[in-house]
């Protein structure tokens, strides 16, 4: 019998998670809303821009670019207040009641 593998585990084993900042890219990268949300294409596009433009899949550049384009881009302060913000802005979205939610509510 296999043992499933957990996602939070693929993270750890596939990616550089000493480098500072990988996990927010991660969880961006992870974050499904993303396929139809497109605010954070300018930073798949900054790690590996002709991949990007092949793929359009945030977890395939995130496991392919180099560890040292990682470090490079991540080290720029301007990029990494945007992955920053756009991780807050993901959280608060997650954490925040569904319209049928706040729609209903007052019901129960």
């Amino acid at each position: 019998m296999s043992k499933q593998t957990r996602v939070g585990h693929l993270k750890d084993t596939l990616l550089p998670t000493e480098v500072e900042g990988v996990d927010s890219l991660a969880e961006l990268a992870l974050d499904m809303r993303s396929s139809w949300n497109h605010e954070t294409d300018e930073v798949w596009r900054k790690l590996d821009s002709e991949l990007w433009d092949i793929t359009h899949n945030p977890w395939v550049v995130l496991q392919t670019v180099s560890r040292d384009q990682i470090q490079r881009v991540l080290a720029d302060t301007v990029f990494r207040k945007k992955v920053d913000s756009l991780v807050q802005t993901r959280r608060r979205a997650v954490e925040a009641p569904a319209w049928f939610q706040q729609k209903h509510s007052q019901d129960f």
